[in-house]
């Protein structure tokens, strides 16, 4: 483990917890310090104890939620055990996954002054803190507004805001820019940057977004997937040097990284391993290509999706801003939206929205924060009632329709999972849907268990679902949309929470179900996500449609991708404009590449419950090796240095 001349600020030694009601321990057996003037970075998959451990920091775990623990945490010398979690908020600062966990006050101003008011600070200080702490995340003109108004990225933003408002020398993020969009990552991260650069506070981030990250991390802690310490080292010796031990471990890289692991197996050198986009354009630019026919790309050239996938331009004239690719007739329309408006409170938050999605069609979402995407999905799945023939599914009225009928046109998949679950086990979760179509109780049990084994959720089975790591909550809020067997599947952010190998699954699921013939719609602000599996694009902005249609086509427009807010997707940033490799430069989606597969983690097809074995926690079973007793050795000689500054 690197060692730092300055003294800790956060020590933590053979660190185990064990959740009342389970019997493995994660972490397990984990110990690393923070120093001040630190930024670490905490990877692991899905079930490696990354989000337990940080609520231990703060000693909410286990003085708030019941866990057995082992080991010890300081933080600035106060054992977090035995010191009240009051005391210890003024040392770590904490920002949950799920921020609607932590917003309490009428008002953003409120929310934020709540923290140090409860300190008993003078009021003069806490108002200059708390606006400080909202003018560093850009909400400071909206400090009179509802919490609840805000968008899921804008509620992020406030939940940084009241920690960052405590002035706790510790912060400790936990997804912090999940649900924000590019230009709030960049945002958000800048004002980080500015905090830790006097070098008295240090930050802890669990984070999967590492291409936003990389500019910002001194070093990387990897817990493997059954909570060991795993891996503690600089990014180069960590990221560049063991990035094909954490492909296999199933954790998130860099996608410039994806990248140039397949371009490896095409024969591209690529050495240093290349982190982000600016770095890769770079390599392949400095190298010449291999002569083999492995470096011919491959047929599919994100080529616009046969005309069943079109997505029928709306009457607005925004929306013809990207036309249709296909010229034969689009497919009848499953979805039918005409003249959408809906109201939030006294706010419009969609104007006028007129869009057809055929059926089969995979659809992304996509928009800034506050531009009306989770609105839309809601509208369509009938979570907020819209307004009476304004939205058809499949000859439904969906303002007309309850619940029971809903359900068997639409699956809707939550942000944040815990918001739809209402039973006591994982089991009873899943059973529900199918208990309320008055099945046989053997079919019932028959097919829950199929779908547990499938999400590989068969060891959780009798555990309580809000237990389950993120991604396991993830995995079940889609098992429970899924099992009426709904011909529309809506999902918001389905890779939150969710390590890369679980995203992978996750992903493969709704391209086969996609395959099959279910139409799939997501909102997520992951644009390579979208440019490797949507076929179609809806782009909106101030709650109108800005654009959709094919994927390939809309981030071929860099003036519309601007123009909404966003930033084209992390490949297509690495490969335009190369001047060796022209034949790359047209690629944009990670299948594309050159080279063998990465031992992808889920065929299209296959049962994805081969990818957990039995009684495995939540993650492939090849693991990094055990962490040396010993600090990992230094990058080569003439290893390029990491991305500084901001998002890359």
């Amino acid at each position: 483990m690197p060692v730092s001349s300055a003294v800790p600020l956060l020590r933590v030694r053979e660190l185990g917890i064990t959740h009342e009601g389970e019997t493995t321990p994660a972490p397990s057996s984990v110990s690393f310090d923070i120093a001040p003037g630190e930024v670490v970075l905490l990877l692991g998959p899905s079930g490696s104890g990354k989000s337990t451990l940080t609520l231990a920091l703060n000693g909410l775990l286990p003085q708030a939620v019941p866990a057995d623990v082992t080991g010890s945490i300081e933080v600035d010398g106060l054992d977090t055990r035995s010191t009240p979690v009051a005391e210890l908020s003024t040392r770590v600062g904490m920002v949950f996954q799920d921020p609607d966990a932590q917003l309490v006050t009428g008002t953003v101003f409120d929310e934020v002054a709540f923290g140090p008011e409860n300190l008993r600070m003078p009021v003069a200080e806490v108002l200059a803190r708390a606006e400080d702490a909202l003018r560093r995340v850009g909400l400071w003109e909206r400090r009179s507004e509802n919490p609840d108004r805000l968008s899921g990225g804008g509620r992020q933003r406030l939940a940084i805001a009241c920690a960052l408002a405590m002035g706790s020398p510790l912060l400790v993020l936990d997804e912090p820019t999940a649900n924000l969009d590019p230009a709030g990552i960049e945002e958000v991260y800048a004002a980080l940057a500015e905090l830790v650069s006097a070098g008295d506070r240090a930050i802890l981030l669990v984070e999967h977004n590492l291409d936003a990250a990389i500019g910002f991390v001194d070093r990387v802690v990897v817990l493997d997937h059954d909570g060991r310490l795993a891996a503690d080292g600089t990014v180069d010796e960590v990221l560049r040097g063991r990035a094909e031990d954490l492909h296999d471990m199933g954790v998130w890289l860099p996608v410039s990284t994806l990248a140039a692991l397949r371009l490896r197996r095409a024969g591209f050198a690529l050495d240093p391993l290349p982190l982000t986009p600016d770095e890769l354009r770079s390599a392949l630019d400095a190298e010449d290509a291999p002569v083999s026919d492995a470096t011919r790309p491959q047929a599919r050239l994100n080529a616009p999706a046969p005309a069943r996938h079109a997505l029928t331009p709306g009457v607005a004239a925004e929306s013809r801003t990207v036309p249709t690719a296909d010229a034969a007739p689009a497919a009848a329309p499953l979805i039918t939206v005409r003249g959408l408006r809906l109201r939030r409170g006294r706010s419009e938050v969609l104007h006028d929205i007129d869009l057809d999605v055929p059926r089969g069609a995979f659809v992304a979402v996509v928009g800034a924060n506050g531009a009306g995407k989770t609105s839309l999905i809601q509208a369509l799945a009938g979570v907020i009632s819209p307004p009476k023939s304004t939205v058809d599914v499949d000859g439904l009225d969906i303002g007309r329709a309850d619940a029971r009928t809903l359900s068997t046109r639409i699956g809707f998949v939550f942000q944040n999972p815990e918001h739809q679950f209402i039973a006591h086990t994982v089991f009873d979760e899943i059973a529900h849907g199918l208990r309320r179509q008055h099945l046989p109780d053997d079919e019932v049990r028959r097919r829950t268990l199929e779908l547990l084994e499938r999400f590989g959720l068969s060891a959780k089975a009798d555990s309580h679902p809000f237990l389950l790591s993120g991604g396991q909550k993830r995995r079940l809020s889609v098992g429970t949309a899924l099992v009426a067997g709904a011909p529309v599947l809506v999902l918001d952010e389905p890779t939150f929470g969710q390590d890369r190998a679980r995203a992978d699954e996750l992903l493969s699921l709704l391209s086969e179900l996609n395959a099959e013939g279910t139409t799939v719609v997501v909102v997520t602000h992951d644009m390579q996500l979208v440019t490797d599996y949507a076929d179609r694009t809806v782009v909106l902005a101030d709650g109108r449609v800005l654009a959709h249609g094919a994927t390939a086509e809309i981030f071929a427009n860099d003036a519309l991708v601007a123009r909404a807010g966003l930033r084209p997707p992390p490949l297509r940033r690495a490969l335009r404009g190369l001047q060796r490799h022209p034949e790359l430069s047209r690629l944009s989606r990670l299948a594309d590449l050159p080279g063998a597969d990465l031992a992808p983690t889920a065929v299209p097809g296959a049962p994805l419950a081969a990818t957990w074995p039995a009684g495995a926690s939540d993650a492939p079973s090849a693991p990094l090796d055990a962490a040396p007793a010993t600090p990992p050795a230094p990058a080569p000689a003439g290893t390029a240095p990491r991305a500084s500054g901001g998002a890359a």
